[in-house]
């Protein structure tokens, strides 16, 4: 493509060539040939004058789009299904005036909406898994290593690293169930006509209802589906437009968040994505190493989460039996949002491939906040060798308040254990309460959580899609 005219970004710098091809000119003219000859031999074998000769002729011609004759013919008659029936009869002469019988352009049209989505759920779905996978190893690589939680971003009590990961692995989890859940529910147009009567095709097959229903049932079966939707105008439900990318926009979200959290945790120096030798962080400030992989996958996915409007909107102003309006906006709407998730879930899946953990800044973080989220065991310990616990929560308020302005007034280190130990209530020395800051004592349940997670729930998962584990995801720029 030149440059002197518009390229879309996804497709030059994040989607890849494999869900590109999906939404490719030939996927798209390839689907509407192999949907013209599953409709003729279905009529065929429903009864209709249709030879083996035709068929085979249209056989032949599947995969040679002859796009030249067929964008003239356009030019000529404003209308892209019709200038491909003209197209193809061109290359099947004998097989001419069968092409199309008894259809409107929504049985390409939308039955190729349908196919081309599917195949894309598919993509999304191997790298959603292979996401999972790469999440639950850096899981439990760090189900041990103690460090900050927070909530509201305020120092709360600790967790593990591996423990976190796993709220990120949840959110992929309840992704992939929706993921399998609309790929259970896609159902193709099928052969429904001008209004969804069907009325051309019971005129075809002489009044016979049953094999109205039959044609519908075998398109299905030809294309890989197992049924057609009952009902339809003439076209699919735009609904199943909308459902389709509230899954995608379900994904964005969860990716978002991730993304969003390792931001924060490189802000801290305590995670960082992937950062290579050549990369320049700032045009500026060379020192800089700036998340932009993460950055990345926050744009691309409010992208989509904005654009799910695109098919809710359509499908609530659908008039009638058909109006023209969603068609632009499907051209644009649907394809994007699976290219720009096809980008996020290739970030996604590089920026965990290579996170890099910093211990030692963990425990410096963690150990900073500690000796107030140990008041409560220190207490503990405190009445059970004779103190009044009214007395002891009082000093312990008290000499943490002291604690707090020393921390953020005159920028000192933390001294309440010094406090502490100074006040002859609690009986402890210095090194008693030492003793007590181990962090692995307050990491509750997170390293038997983060294994029964990954055990009971994600390893299970990923057994399931073993075949299409292994990918390692390129990222452009």
């Amino acid at each position: 493509m030149g440059t002197d005219i518009y390229s879309s970004p996804l497709a030059e710098r994040y989607a890849s060539r494999e869900m590109q091809f999906v939404f490719s000119p030939d996927m798209k003219f390839r689907t509407w040939r192999r949907l013209w000859i599953a409709l003729a031999e279905t009529e065929k074998e429903l009864g209709l004058n249709i030879t083996d000769e035709q068929i085979a002729e249209l056989k032949a011609a599947k995969d040679d789009i002859n796009y030249k004759e067929a964008k003239e013919r356009e030019k000529l008659v404003r209308h892209d299904v019709m200038s491909h029936v003209y197209a193809y009869g061109l290359q099947c002469p004998k097989a001419k005036g069968i092409i199309h019988l008894g259809a409107t352009s929504c049985y390409v049209g939308d039955n190729t909406d349908v196919i081309i989505m599917r195949e894309a759920l598919y993509i999304v779905r191997r790298k959603l898994v292979n996401v999972m996978s790469e999440l639950a190893d850096f899981a439990m690589k760090y189900k041990d290593l103690p460090t900050l939680a927070f909530t509201h971003f305020q120092p709360a009590q600790p967790t593990t690293v591996g423990k976190r990961a796993t709220l990120w692995l949840n959110d992929l989890t309840m992704d992939l169930d929706d993921v399998n859940y609309i790929i259970s529910q896609l159902k193709l147009l099928g052969s429904k006509g001008t209004t969804g009567t069907q009325a051309s095709f019971l005129e075809l097959f002489d009044g016979d209802h049953e094999k109205c229903k039959e044609a519908d049932r075998r398109i299905a079966r030809k294309m890989g589906f197992d049924e057609c939707f009952p009902v339809s105008g003439q076209t699919y439900s735009r609904k199943l437009d909308t459902r389709v990318l509230n899954v995608l926009s379900g994904i964005a979200q969860s990716a978002a968040k991730f993304s969003n959290d390792i931001r924060l945790l490189q802000h801290l120096k305590e995670v960082e994505e992937p950062f290579e030798k050549n990369q320049i962080g700032s045009s500026a400030m060379a020192y800089k190493r700036n998340p932009m992989r993460s950055e990345r996958i926050s744009s691309l996915s409010r992208y989509v989460m904005v654009d799910v409007l695109n098919p809710a909107i359509t499908a609530a102003t659908q008039w009638f039996e058909r109006t023209l309006d969603d068609s632009a906006n499907k051209r644009i709407s649907v394809p994007e949002a699976f290219l720009a998730v096809d980008g996020i879930l290739d970030l996604y899946m590089n920026v965990v491939d290579g996170l890099v953990v910093y211990p030692k800044v963990i425990e410096k973080h963690l150990m900073a906040e500690l000796p107030f989220m140990a008041t409560e065991n220190i207490m503990m310990d405190a009445v059970k060798a004779g103190g009044d616990r009214q007395v002891l929560h009082e000093k312990i308020r008290q000499h943490s308040m002291a604690a707090g302005r020393v921390v953020k007034e005159e920028g000192k280190e933390n001294d309440l254990l010094e406090r502490i130990a100074a006040d002859p209530a609690f009986g402890m020395d210095i090194e008693r309460l030492r003793s007590i800051m181990k962090p692995s004592n307050f990491v509750g349940r997170a390293p038997r959580q983060t294994e029964e997670f990954v055990g009971e729930v994600v390893k299970p998962i990923l057994e399931a899609h073993k075949d299409e584990l292994g990918m390692k995801a390129e990222i452009n720029v």
